[in-house]
């Protein structure tokens, strides 16, 4: 039973950029082995249900949740300037048991 709107409702050109790229780091792949997730950073206005829909249209593969975090940027000095990083909406989404998300591009 799916909650939410269907995957055909949603503009396929909008989920197209809803990924914004894969986030590769050691907490990623210590998540990504341990409960089959993956995670990318997402446009900050992204709903739960656009991720979903955009994962499993552009990587064919099925999710079983998806949950969001939002990072607020850190407040960084540039010898007298104060310069502001970016801030962050992170997805992890969990593939269901026997998917397999390859986001090296080689052939599995």
């Amino acid at each position: 039973m799916s909650h939410g709107p269907n995957l055909t409702t949603f503009d396929e050109g909008r989920l197209m950029q809803v990924l914004v790229a894969p986030i590769v780091s050691e907490k990623a792949t210590m998540i990504a082995e341990k409960s089959n997730a993956v995670t990318f950073k997402v446009l900050q206005d992204a709903t739960k249900y656009e991720i979903k829909a955009a994962v499993q249209l552009m990587f064919k593969v099925e999710v079983k949740g998806v949950s969001v975090v939002n990072t607020k940027g850190k407040t960084k000095r540039f010898g007298k300037s104060v310069g502001r990083r970016d801030n962050i909406r992170k997805a992890y989404v969990t593939l269901k048991p026997g998917q397999e998300l390859n986001l090296g591009g080689e052939a599995a």
